[in-house]
């Protein structure tokens, strides 16, 4: 088993990592942390690339640089971790993950929103709390 701690580029993305990272020590499991690039930020950054070098970026490429992401939010830690970047819904994405290594717990970072404002605009954290088949710990920060 596994503990996913899926990050964004927030401040609260270390509150994530380190709450993942207690959870980990305390059930001796290993620590993945996730960062999921939506297609509008790939198509952004394919873009940009296409036009300093006129050829598209390679999907391994763009993996590794939410994986960098997720490696700046676990800059505070001490413990072992592996950092993890997919493209495509956060939501979907995430959960899969979890689903494929049969993962412990989830921890992902929320923020207070009104109900108008879930209504709205949505809530990625929302969305894996109630699509998740596995316990999902929310950290407000």
């Amino acid at each position: 088993m596994v503990i996913i701690a899926a990050v964004d580029r927030s401040d609260r993305a270390k509150h994530v990592v380190t709450e993942a990272g207690m959870l980990a020590e305390a059930f001796d499991e290993p620590l993945h942390i996730i960062h999921v690039l939506s297609k509008n930020e790939f198509l952004e950054i394919e873009a940009t690339s296409l036009e300093k070098k006129n050829r598209p970026v390679d999907m391994d490429r763009i993996q590794q640089f939410a994986a960098e992401h997720a490696n700046e939010a676990a800059e505070d830690i001490e413990i072992a971790y592996e950092a993890i970047g997919r493209v495509g819904d956060a939501q979907t994405e995430v959960n899969q993950y979890a689903e494929d290594l049969d993962a412990r717990y989830i921890v992902v970072g929320g923020q207070r929103r009104s109900p108008t404002g879930k209504a709205l605009f949505g809530s990625v954290t929302q969305s894996i709390l109630l699509n998740a088949d596995r316990p999902v710990l929310t950290v407000i920060a």
